[in-house]
């Protein structure tokens, strides 16, 4: 003989699948469009580079730049298991590239690039113009960037983070 849940029972089920179901952790947020993550250090060997390579490689919308500054590494400890890698970069690109990324409409923001100590001292003193538009345009592979165009320079500063 099959018996029939008490109503008691049924109420008590549903609240243990509605508690499951619900966290106090704040939502995780779509890959392509964070850029930075708060809750993790940032950790490497405190070298500022400048060859273009890496930088190239890794974000084909830079074009052939003039020059680079930038800094690398991973974020978090030693844990086993893939790594998210982080790049800050100010980058000096040619006035085409420039034009290209201009054409992406950002708008001017009062945000300031969150850069490492070493990388900080060149993004440029001007106006910085962002927009989603822009940050799409150095979505390539698994990495993803907050990107700032200097208003009155050819000077693109990226906030990367990719595996």
């Amino acid at each position: 003989m099959r018996t029939r849940p008490t109503l008691a029972a049924l109420a008590a089920a549903l609240t243990l699948t509605v508690s499951a179901g619900c966290s106090t952790d704040p939502a995780p947020t779509d890959d392509r469009t964070r850029s930075t993550v708060s809750s993790a250090n940032k950790t490497g060997t405190g070298d500022v580079r400048t060859d273009l390579e890496p930088l190239t490689k890794r974000f084909s919308a830079l074009g052939t730049p003039v020059s680079a500054t930038w800094m690398s590494g991973t974020l978090g400890g030693d844990a086993p298991g893939p790594s998210t890698y982080w790049i800050d970069a100010v980058v000096e690109v040619t006035p085409e590239t420039a034009a290209t990324l201009r054409a992406a409409s950002p708008a001017p923001t009062t945000e300031a690039p969150d850069v490492e100590d070493g990388v900080r001292s060149a993004v440029p003193s001007g106006q910085l113009l962002r927009s989603t538009s822009l940050d799409a345009l150095f979505a390539q592979g698994s990495f993803r960037a907050k990107a700032y165009l200097a208003a009155d320079s050819d000077t693109v500063v990226l906030v990367a983070l990719g595996q």
